[in-house]
C-alpha cells in the first residue's frame, strides 16, 4: 500500500467516525438544548425565552437559497395557523455571509411575523443535527426533538409540484400538539448546505499600527473618544487591547459602527460600516494574539474635535441645569428656551449639545407661538444617539417665524449614579444669499391600536408630493415596541421605488439618513409612503406590557410612529438676502 494511499485511508478513518458521532448525539426523541442564538436586537436568546410554549418550529434559512424564499409564504400561513395553539415558530439564518440587519430586512419584505434569529456560529444547527436550508425540526414543549426534514414536498431544486402531496411538517406537528408518536420522524431536504466560514490566515502579521488602528481612526474614534456619549475610548493600543473580544464580537456581527439601514442601502452619505477585509483585518488581529508593532508606525493622531460641529455658532441659548436621579425612568421633560425671535430668522446651522451626553437619550425641538405647547409638525431638529446636528449646504435655510420661542422635548436615561445635565443650543445663520427653504413632510399616523402579543403590528400611512421636491433625507422615530419602518416612493409614472428599510429599528441609535445634496429628486404628485411594525410579544425584551393595548403617546410605554421627509423645492428662487449676523432678511 502507498504511503498516499495510507494517508487517504486514514483521513477517511478519521471524518467518518466523527460524523457518526455527531448524528448519534442528536438521535430523534433526544431532548436537545441549549438551544441558544442571537435577535435582531444582537441580544443573546434561547428556547427559554418561550416559556409557554406546547411545541417549537425552528426552520434554518438564509438570505439567497432559493428554496428558502420559495417557502417563506408558506411558513407564514403556518405560523398564523399555529399561533393560537402555542407553536413558537422560528427562521434561524445560518449564513455566514448575511448580517442580522440583512436577516432582519428579509423578514420585513416576506412580511413574516415570527422572530428571524442568527446562529453565528452553527452551533444552534448543530445541536439538532440540521445540515441543510430550509431543513426544519420540531421540538415539544420539554425540548425534545420530534421531527427533522423538509417542509412539504412541493419545491426540490430541479422544479416545483403545481402543489404538496405530502405536508410532513404539518403532519408532524399535529401529532406533537396531540401527544401522538410522529409517523414519519425523519425527511430528506433539498436545499444548500449550511457552511460555517473559518477565518482565513493572513499572508503577513496584522499589528495594531499598521492594520487596525486606521480602521479604528478612519470608523470609529467620531464616537469613541473623551466627551462623547460613547462608554469607552478607542485610542490608544491599550484602549482596545483590553477590549480586544468585545471589539471583534461586535465587528463580526456587524453591531459596530452602527448602521440601521438595510446592506443594501449604501447610497446615503452619512452610511457607516467596515468593509470585509477591514472586519476580517480585526478579527484576524484579536486571533493572532494582539501584535502591537513600533507606535512610529501609527497613523497620525486624530485632531480634536469642536463640540459645535459647524464651528462657533452666533446665537447660543442655554437651557436649565437637570438634577437626574441614579435609577428609574425620568418622564420627557419640556423645556422652554428664554430666547424669543422677534423677527423672522433664517438658519443654516442648529445644534443641540448636551454637556453630559451620557444621560441624554434624545431631545427634539420645536418652535412655538407663546401660549402653545410642543408640537412635532413645527419640528426643527433633534439630538439623537448616531444623529448629526442640522447643517445645510449654501442657499438653503430654515426659517424660524417672527414671535417663535424654542421648546426641547427632553428624554434622560440615568446612569446608575446621581447625575446633572445642563442642554446648550447653538445657531448658525445663514448669510447672502438663500434660494430655498428646507422643508418636511410629517408622515404620521395617530390612531392606531396595536394589540396585545401581537408580534408584527403594521401601521402605515402616505403623503402626496405638491411640488418637484429634491429629497435632503430621511429620519424615523418609534418607541421601544418598533421593529421596522420602510419609506417607499410611488411615482407618477407608475413606478415605485424603496427609498429606505430599516429592518431592526433601534431605539437607543436613532440616526438621520441624508442624500448625497441635489441628487435625490421626485416629481409632483409622488405618493411617499411610511408603514412600520410593532411587536408587542413577550419576545420583544424591552416590552414594557405585552398584555396591554398599546396606543399613541409621548412615553415610551406608548408607541409612535413618526416618519420625516426633508426635501426642498425644486422650482423655488426665494432670492432673500440674509444678514449673517441676525439671519434676517436685509431691508425688513
Amino acid at each position: 500500500m502507498t504511503r498516499c494511499r495510507m494517508k487517504v485511508l486514514l483521513a477517511l478513518a478519521l471524518f467518518v467516525p466523527v460524523a457518526t458521532a455527531a448524528e448519534r448525539e442528536v438521535k430523534i426523541g433526544s431532548r436537545v438544548g441549549p438551544v441558544s442564538f442571537k435577535d435582531i436586537r444582537y441580544l443573546p436568546r434561547s428556547l427559554d425565552d418561550f416559556p409557554d410554549s406546547r411545541a417549537f418550529v425552528l426552520v434554518f434559512t438564509n438570505t439567497t437559497c432559493p428554496l428558502v424564499q420559495r417557502y417563506l409564504p408558506a411558513l407564514s400561513r403556518l405560523e398564523t395557523e399555529y399561533r393560537s395553539k402555542e407553536v413558537q415558530f422560528l427562521a434561524v439564518s445560518v449564513s455566514a455571509d448575511d448580517s442580522i440587519a440583512a436577516m432582519a430586512a428579509q423578514a420585513v419584505r416576506h412580511e413574516i411575523p415570527f422572530p428571524f434569529v442568527k446562529d453565528f456560529d452553527g452551533a444552534c444547527a448543530r445541536s439538532l443535527g440540521v445540515k441543510r436550508t430550509p431543513e426544519a425540526v420540531i421540538l415539544d414543549g420539554e425540548h425534545r426533538l420530534c421531527y427533522r426534514g423538509r417542509i412539504d414536498d412541493q419545491y426540490r431544486l430541479g422544479g416545483a409540484r403545481p402543489a404538496p402531496s405530502r405536508h410532513d411538517l404539518k403532519e408532524a406537528l399535529d401529532a406533537v400538539l396531540a401527544r401522538k408518536e410522529v409517523k414519519i420522524k425523519e425527511t430528506p431536504v433539498d436545499g444548500c448546505l449550511i457552511t460555517v466560514a473559518g477565518l482565513p490566515a493572513p499572508k503577513t502579521p496584522v499589528t495594531f499600527a499598521e492594520h487596525v488602528a486606521p480602521i479604528l481612526r478612519k470608523h470609529c474614534i467620531e464616537c469613541h473618544r473623551p466627551g462623547t456619549a460613547a462608554p469607552f475610548s478607542l485610542l490608544t493600543y491599550r484602549q482596545v487591547a483590553v477590549r480586544a473580544d468585545t471589539v471583534a464580537e461586535v465587528v463580526r456581527e456587524q453591531r459596530m459602527p452602527p448602521w440601521y439601514g438595510a446592506p443594501e442601502h449604501t447610497e446615503f452619505v452619512n452610511h457607516h460600516g467596515l468593509t470585509a477585509s477591514e472586519r476580517e483585518s480585526i478579527l484576524q488581529w484579536v486571533k493572532g494574539g494582539l501584535e502591537r508593532a513600533a507606535d512610529a508606525k501609527l497613523p497620525k493622531p486624530p485632531a480634536e474635535v469642536d463640540r459645535w460641529q459647524f464651528g462657533k455658532p452666533d446665537l447660543i441659548v442655554p437651557a436649565p441645569e437637570h438634577d437626574l436621579p441614579a435609577d428609574g425612568l425620568i418622564p420627557y421633560k419640556y423645556v422652554f428656551l428664554p430666547h424669543v425671535f422677534l423677527e423672522e430668522t433664517w438658519v443654516q446651522g442648529v445644534q443641540i449639545l448636551p454637556d453630559n451626553p451620557r444621560v441624554l437619550h434624545h431631545c427634539n425641538m420645536a418652535w412655538v407661538r407663546l401660549g402653545e405647547g410642543f408640537k412635532i409638525s413645527n419640528f426643527i431638529t433633534g439630538a439623537v444617539p448616531g444623529g448629526d446636528p442640522m447643517k445645510l449646504d449654501n442657499g438653503v435655510a430654515y426659517r424660524i417665524p417672527k414671535g417663535a420661542m424654542l421648546v426641547l422635548q427632553v428624554h434622560y436615561v440615568t446612569t446608575g449614579k446621581p447625575e446633572k445635565c445642563r442642554i446648550r443650543v447653538g445657531f448658525r445663520y445663514a448669510a447672502g444669499k438663500v434660494q430655498k427653504q428646507l422643508r418636511f413632510v410629517y408622515l404620521m399616523d395617530n390612531r392606531f391600536a396595536i394589540p396585545p402579543g401581537a408580534p408584527a403590528h403594521r401601521v402605515g400611512t402616505s403623503r402626496v408630493l405638491d411640488c418637484d421636491a429634491v429629497g435632503v433625507g430621511l429620519f424615523s422615530h418609534m418607541h421601544v415596541r418598533g421593529r421596522d419602518m420602510t419609506f417607499r416612493a410611488h411615482y407618477p409614472d407608475g413606478r415605485s421605488e424603496t427609498l429606505l428599510l430599516i429592518p431592526n429599528y433601534n431605539f437607543d441609535w436613532q440616526q438621520a439618513y441624508r442624500w448625497e445634496p441635489g441628487k435625490k429628486r421626485f416629481p409632483r404628485g409622488t405618493r411617499l409612503e411610511c408603514f412600520a411594525h410593532y411587536d408587542n410579544s413577550t419576545f420583544n425584551p424591552y416590552n414594557p406590557d405585552p398584555k396591554a393595548t398599546v396606543r399613541e403617546g409621548q412615553q415610551t410605554h406608548q408607541e409612535m410612529m413618526n416618519g420625516f421627509f426633508f426635501y426642498t423645492d425644486a422650482g423655488e428662487k426665494l432670492g432673500l438676502d440674509i444678514d449673517g449676523k441676525t439671519g434676517r432678511v436685509r431691508g425688513k
